[in-house]
C-alpha cells in the first residue's frame, strides 16, 4: 500500500511539472508572438515618418529614384533652404497662420466644451435631454451637408479672407460636449452642494472644482481639437484666397505641380508641418490615454 501511494504521488509530480512546463512554453510562446505583432506595427507607423525625415535631405533625382535608397547619397539642405521661398508665401507665414488659428480654437473650444458640459451634467432644466441629444445627433452630420449655408453665412457677414472665418464658426464641438460631459456627470454632486453651501458661485465651482477635476479629459479634448484643426484643409481652402492668410495643409498644396511632385521639398514641408502634433502628444499622452479611460468608464 505504501509502494502504490507512492508511485502515486511520483505520478501527480511529474504531470505537475509536464503542465508547467507546457504552460511556460505557452507563455514564451504568446510573448514572442505579442513582440513579433508589436515590432510589425511599430515599422508600419515609423516607418513612413523616416522616410518623410530622410527624403528631405536627397537631391530630386534621388528622391525619384528605382531601387529607392535607404539613406541619402547626396546630403542636401537645398529643399529646407527653399522651404522660405515658394512661390506662392512662405512656410514660416504658413506655419505662423496655422498655430494662431489652432491655439485660439483649442483654448476656447476647451472652455465651451467644458462649461456646456458642466451644464448638461449637473443642472436640471426643461427640455435638457432633447437638446442634447440635438448636440449628439451634429455628430453624424458630414461637413460637406452644411458647407454650403456656412460658407454663404460666412460671405454674408464679410468675413472671407479673415481669421474669423477660420475660427468663429468651430467654437463649439458637439464631441467636445460630449466628452466634457461624460467627464463632469463623474465628479460627486455632494462636492458641488458643498461648495454651494460655503458661498462659491456657479463661475467659481467651474473655475476651482470643475476644471481641476477634468483635467485629463481636457487633454484628450485638446490633442483631439489640435490634431483636427492643424490637418484642417476643406474649410481653409474654400474661405481664403489670400496667399498671406494661407495655413500649412494649403501651403502643402503649392508643392503639386501640373506634371508631378516634388519630393524633397514636399518631405520638408510635410515634416514641419507634423512636427508639432508629435509635441503636443509627446508632452500630453498621459493625461490623453488617461481622460480616454475616465471618459470611458461610465
Amino acid at each position: 500500500m505504501e509502494a502504490t501511494g507512492e508511485s502515486s504521488t511520483v505520478r501527480l509530480s511529474t504531470t505537475a511539472v509536464n503542465s508547467d512546463g507546457w504552460r511556460w512554453k505557452r507563455l514564451n510562446l504568446e510573448k514572442w508572438v505579442l513582440w513579433i505583432v508589436l515590432g510589425i506595427g511599430s515599422i508600419a507607423m515609423i516607418g513612413p515618418f523616416y522616410w518623410m525625415f530622410i527624403s528631405s535631405f536627397k537631391n530630386k533625382r534621388e528622391g525619384v529614384a528605382i531601387p529607392p535608397t535607404w539613406w541619402p547619397q547626396t546630403f542636401t539642405l537645398e529643399n529646407w533652404e527653399g522651404l522660405t521661398d515658394l512661390a506662392v508665401g512662405s512656410m514660416p507665414i504658413f506655419f505662423r497662420n496655422s498655430l494662431f488659428v489652432v491655439v485660439v480654437v483649442t483654448i476656447v473650444t476647451l472652455f465651451t466644451s467644458s462649461l456646456a458640459g458642466y451644464v448638461f451634467a449637473k443642472f436640471e432644466f426643461r427640455f435638457k435631454n432633447i437638446i442634447f441629444g440635438f448636440v449628439i445627433s451634429m455628430l453624424v452630420v458630414p461637413f460637406s451637408v452644411t458647407l454650403i449655408p456656412l460658407f454663404s453665412m460666412v460671405a454674408d457677414w464679410g468675413w472671407r479672407n479673415n481669421y474669423a472665418a477660420l475660427i468663429v464658426p468651430i467654437l463649439f464641438s458637439p464631441f467636445g460636449i460630449f466628452l466634457m460631459r461624460q467627464q463632469i456627470a463623474n465628479i460627486p454632486t455632494e462636492l458641488i452642494d458643498a461648495a454651494r453651501i460655503d458661498g462659491a458661485s456657479e463661475f467659481g465651482i467651474y473655475l476651482r472644482i470643475i476644471l481641476p477635476l477634468s483635467t485629463a479629459a481636457m487633454a484628450a479634448l485638446a490633442i483631439f481639437t489640435f490634431t483636427y484643426q492643424w490637418d484642417n484643409f476643406l474649410w481653409p481652402l474654400v474661405v481664403l484666397d489670400r496667399p498671406d492668410l494661407y495655413t500649412l495643409p494649403l501651403g502643402l498644396s503649392q508643392f503639386r505641380g501640373r506634371s508631378g511632385v516634388d519630393i524633397g521639398p514636399l518631405s520638408a514641408a510635410s515634416f514641419v508641418a507634423v512636427l508639432p502634433i508629435l509635441v503636443v502628444y509627446v508632452f500630453a499622452q498621459r493625461r490623453f490615454i488617461e481622460g480616454i479611460t475616465l471618459t470611458g468608464m461610465k
